[in-house]
């Protein structure tokens, strides 16, 4: 990262500084120094295979077969992914209270395996490390539901409590959003005095309604993406860089140390 983002760096560690209630909002731009590829770039992950509808894959056990298929087939390729700089940053940030919360729109747990507690994580979108029976549930771990697929011919397995369809712990198209979460993400945009969104297309809704919620309600609104989104006319600060390059310069400047 060159020199020219020094000064846009030093702003933004000016505005941590002043924060006493900062809120990270980050989408799957924070997660492809990771490994990990963005769904909506030309090498993102919806260029190979649209996604599955909600209702598809209640309504139709052959599309829950594929569903399957598709998630044990794109664990394979990032089992080993890894919390990248910008996870360990915000991590930090969260310890030494720089950050009241994060928002995640990302399904990989990163954050959780850079050191981020409960406490200081929303999951609008749901987790992809572990599954849920849409009826009654009851929650089961990966290796549970790809064994009994196995098993069965690659059949996807329905739940052992009550019979439903066991799906990924995520949230699919059509899927409602979970309210709780909702609901809590909300409160912390409408109390923050700083809204920094990192990563994010900042174009799926209701996710995207955030940061505006936190800017009208006067927050400092910073946006950090490699790519324009549609929100830059109205933040205070916008980063266009590596998202690594800028939140590790930003540690630096905080003097954070980082977990490794």
């Amino acid at each position: 990262m060159d020199g020219e983002w020094t000064p846009a760096i030093a702003d933004l560690a000016s505005l941590v500084r002043q924060s006493s209630c900062a809120v990270a909002f980050t989408g799957a731009g924070l997660s492809t120094e990771s490994g990990i590829p963005d769904f909506r770039s030309p090498s993102g992950l919806w260029t190979k295979n649209k996604p599955i509808p909600f209702d598809a894959f209640v309504a139709d056990r052959a599309v829950r077969n594929e569903a399957w298929r598709r998630k044990f087939v794109m664990d394979e390729s990032f089992r080993n992914a890894l919390p990248g700089r910008g996870h360990r940053v915000l991590a930090a940030m969260a310890a030494a209270g720089h950050l009241t919360g994060i928002i995640t729109q990302n399904i990989d747990n990163l954050h959780q395996d850079s050191g981020v507690g409960d406490q200081h994580l929303v999951e609008l979108h749901g987790n992809g490390s572990y599954a849920t029976c849409l009826e009654c549930r009851h929650r089961y771990e990966l290796d549970w539901v790809r064994a009994r697929y196995e098993a069965a011919g690659n059949v996807a397995p329905d739940c052992s409590a009550c019979g439903g369809p066991v799906k990924s712990a995520t949230i699919s198209f059509g899927q409602a959003m979970p309210e709780a979460e909702m609901r809590r993400a909300l409160d912390w945009s409408l109390t923050s005095d700083l809204f920094l969104a990192i990563g994010s297309s900042l174009v799926v809704h209701p996710a995207a309604g955030l940061p505006v919620a936190a800017r009208r309600n006067g927050a400092k609104l910073v946006i950090i993406n490699r790519e324009p989104t549609p929100l830059d006319e109205i933040a205070d600060l916008v980063i266009s860089a590596d998202i690594g390059d800028v939140l590790s310069r930003l540690a630096d400047s905080l003097d954070l140390p980082l977990r490794h």
